[in-house]
């Protein structure tokens, strides 16, 4: 049997469920999930791995359709590539979505030269007859065929929408090892993590205005010694990311600690300092640095 490969690139708006599909169809933590929107802000590769074939997964950041500053305009660029550099595209979208919102990529959908899904992601909330509304008010924009209704969070049609996509890769060498199941390193994880835990305990602007940067990752036999600096982007949001008496900063890092021990299966010592770098996200500099640009 011929070696199948291929890139199936996840693209939609932000919250319905990209990050939370790729984590389940890998099975592993591939990418952060949290309720708010444009959690998600790098293309993230995720890896299924078998003898006969290897499923390159792309997550992207939520479709912003009017970017406000450059961050997220470069964020905008990660998903320009993912619709032209898939062999397969899934278009996700969630129960209820209103057809106003994706109808003009229900049409770029029809436009695409290569196989694609319209998978509709959330099923568990809705009923029968509704879910069944829904999808044939989709389908008079494309075909019933391309439709596929799924739980990611509780795993409902997933392993058959998997079985789909290996019908559909082409004939390919493994493009990744198959001893990794992503592209990204230790420290961008770890930093991920970290980022999470920020967007979990914080709300208004905070999760939106930092940026996650691990410094140190030495990793012993019996514990993994962890340096992270967080950069916010005034100087006033340091002092709420910290908290009264550094509790807010203790939280992050407790939580976060509590991840790390259980991915990694040891102790983990993690120290976090916040930095000021104000109008990081305005910055080509601080976006290149910061992994948004090449």
């Amino acid at each position: 049997m011929a070696h199948k490969a291929g890139f199936v690139n996840i693209v939609g708006k932000p919250n319905v469920g990209k990050s939370t599909l790729i984590n389940e169809l890998v099975g592993e933590k591939v990418a952060i999930t949290t309720p708010k929107a444009q959690t998600t802000r790098h293309r993230i590769l995720g890896l299924v791995n078998h003898d006969d074939y290897q499923i390159v997964l792309s997550d992207t950041p939520g479709i912003i359709d009017d970017p406000k500053y450059p961050m997220q305009n470069a964020m905008m660029d990660f998903v320009k590539e993912a619709w032209e550099d898939a062999d397969v595209l899934l278009y996700l979208v969630e129960f209820g979505q209103k057809m106003e919102s994706i109808t003009p990529y229900l049409t770029r959908l029809k436009e695409l030269s290569i196989p694609y899904f319209l998978v509709v992601n959330k099923i568990d909330k809705a009923e029968q007859e509704k879910l069944l509304a829904y999808m044939q008010e989709i389908s008079n924009h494309i075909p019933q065929e391309n439709i596929f209704p799924i739980s990611a969070l509780n795993k409902f049609n997933t392993k058959y929408l998997l079985e789909k996509i290996i019908e559909l890769l082409p004939e390919h060498p493994a493009y990744y090892d198959k001893e990794n199941y992503t592209d990204k390193t230790e420290r961008f994880l770890v930093a991920e993590i970290i980022r999470e835990k920020i967007f979990e305990n914080f709300k208004q602007e905070i999760p939106y205005s930092v940026e996650v940067v691990v410094t140190t990752f030495k990793d012993a036999d019996l514990m993994l010694r962890i340096g992270a600096e967080i950069y916010v982007n005034r100087k006033s949001q340091k002092g709420i990311l910290i908290g009264k008496e550094g509790r807010a900063l203790t939280r992050i890092g407790t939580e976060a600690r509590r991840d790390l021990m259980n991915h990694y299966g040891k102790k983990v010592h993690l120290d976090l300092y916040v930095k000021v770098k104000e109008g990081w996200r305005e910055s080509d500099r601080d976006l290149s640095r910061f992994g948004y640009k090449g």
